[in-house]
């Protein structure tokens, strides 16, 4: 395997998006989901790039890249369509020790970005090594079919039910049997159903009386 898995941290983080077309958009709205501290360098960029650099959500220089772009910066993506300029990119990061992706070019970064499915706070990924991008699109669309909206409401339960736990001096280690006495139990499926009374039987034949569904998700909000 030569790609080493990860979930990178960039919250609060300088992340630098060299190019300001679709692919540019796409990178820079995933990094600001993600809490980081997005930087665009481009002389044009898209109306949705614009628009977020107006409202604040990022910073847009609006120019040709240069060196000094990467000063202070974690991460940098290059999304341009000049071969040049992102083998450019890609060296000035590696000098600098910036961790570096050039869309569709994973021989000059040094991490590759996986097909993304995101339900709430889960993430599954999809990588092939960047063999096949076809194939990891494929692989994700599946997967979307897969894992519906109920699986980011079961994370949701099972977070606040985890912190009701840890408040009540339950050990963490009694929390395994019974996250897996719900599941058994049948809490994925009632939501999956939109069965929030029988997500409650559930929850209350595990955990005892007053557990409710609703009151739970509530706590998420």
């Amino acid at each position: 395997m030569r790609y080493y898995p990860i979930q990178l941290d960039v919250q609060g983080r300088r992340c630098l998006v060299v190019g300001g077309g679709a692919v540019g958009t796409r990178k820079a709205e995933t990094l600001a989901a993600c809490g980081a501290e997005v930087v665009v360098v481009s002389p044009e960029a898209t109306a949705e790039l614009s628009a977020w650099a107006e409202a604040g959500r990022i910073l847009w220089h609006r120019r040709a890249y240069a060196p000094s772009d990467l000063e202070g910066v974690f991460l940098a993506v290059g999304a341009t369509d000049d071969e040049g300029l992102n083998r450019r990119l890609s060296g000035d990061a590696r000098r600098r020790g910036v961790l570096c992706n050039i869309a569709d070019r994973p021989e000059l970064c040094d991490f590759i970005l996986p097909a993304l499915v995101q339900r709430g706070d889960l993430v599954i990924t999809v990588s092939t090594s960047g063999k096949s991008p076809a194939l990891a699109k494929r692989l994700r669309r599946e997967l979307e079919r897969r894992y519906g909206e109920e699986y980011a409401l079961l994370l949701r339960l099972m977070g606040a039910v985890r912190r009701r736990l840890l408040a009540e001096r339950h050990a963490p280690e009694e929390h395994r049997t019974l996250f897996e006495a719900l599941l058994e139990g049948g809490l994925l499926e009632r939501l999956r159903e939109g069965d929030l009374p029988g997500a409650d039987r559930v929850l209350e034949a595990v955990l005892g009386p007053g557990w409710k569904a609703e009151a739970l998700l509530a706590e998420t909000d």
